[in-house]
């Protein structure tokens, strides 16, 4: 299967970060999503219920590092990319998260991983 489902850019406000500063106040990442899921259901049927539905990844995106709060980016992907595979069924996906403005001569820092089998 080479069908995918993608959520880019997506902006979560959260506690991140190691120093003692970043504990005390919310900073943004940047979520980019790519996960492995059969279309031809949805779209042969045209109803949402057959889709992967990317409102409540995106909400459980934003619930997960909300609450995980974590101080490495590594942290906060492993952790999101267990509970989209685990609550979502997703077999296989990319995920790319960034923290904008972390070093200054960078657009934004961060890591990507990709978990489970296309």
């Amino acid at each position: 299967m080479v069908d995918s489902v993608l959520i880019e850019g997506l902006e979560v406000e959260t506690v991140v970060g190691v120093y003692d500063w970043e504990r005390r106040i919310n900073q943004c990442l940047l979520v980019d999503l790519e996960m492995a899921w059969d279309n031809r259901v949805p779209g042969a049927s045209d109803d949402v219920s057959d889709a992967l539905d990317y409102a409540a990844v995106s909400e459980r995106v934003t619930a997960c590092l909300k609450g995980l709060q974590p101080k490495l980016l590594e942290r906060g992907a492993e952790v999101l990319a267990g509970e989209l595979q685990e609550v979502f069924g997703v077999t296989w996906l990319r995920l790319t998260l960034r923290k904008p403005g972390a070093v200054p001569a960078a657009q934004a820092v961060g890591v990507r991983i990709e978990r489970g089998q296309r």
